[in-house]
């Protein structure tokens, strides 16, 4: 009998995190941490996952913005930009990226191109070893369409250094409630 689709996500997902380098996600950690602001930028599916993340680190504490928003400040020298790119070569990514290195800021690139254009720009880098729509040598196999388990082990991923933050900031559930927008 052929796994469910809950099933088979769950066992596409595995060994890509599985496959995440604790070290880099460690450095992700320290990369927060230290930085005085984090802009989080990415396109498409990778942008909602980024945004999803900047939200979290809102919630932490954390001065996060999301690049393009209309309130979002100019990058500046020290600041972090984290960028989301599942191949490490979405132009406007990219882009971004180069301006923020222009700007004194530090990138830390998601992606799971080792060797792309964005990774060579980043000062540190959390290479997701996941399918993404290109389907290239070394990528995880997948069934799912497009990118969707690249941006699957994104968001795991980011959630596993926010938890990080989390516990090393001692914010738990009720400090980052009071964060949480008053909507309730």
């Amino acid at each position: 009998m052929a796994d469910d689709s809950l099933t088979t996500i769950a066992r596409e997902l595995e060994p890509v995190l599985a496959g995440v380098d604790r070290d880099e996600l460690e450095g992700t950690v320290r990369a927060l941490e230290e930085a005085p602001r984090v802009f989080v930028t990415g396109e498409g599916r990778s942008g909602l996952m980024g945004r999803a993340f900047a939200m979290r680190l809102m919630h932490l504490g954390l001065t996060a913005y999301v690049v393009g928003e209309t309130t979002t400040p100019a990058l500046r020298d020290g600041d972090l930009l984290v960028a989301v790119s599942g191949s490490g070569t979405t132009a406007h990514t990219v882009q971004v990226a180069q301006a923020a290195v222009t700007a004194g800021a530090r990138v830390h690139a998601v992606t799971s191109g080792a060797e792309s254009a964005l990774a060579r720009l980043a000062a540190t880098r959390l290479v997701l070893p996941a399918a993404t729509k290109h389907r290239r040598p070394g990528e995880a196999p997948s069934r799912q369409p497009l990118s969707s388990l690249f941006d699957q082990a994104t968001h795991l991923t980011l959630d596993a250094a926010c938890l990080t933050l989390a516990e090393r900031r001692q914010v738990d559930n009720d400090a980052a409630r009071a964060a949480h927008a008053n909507t309730e």
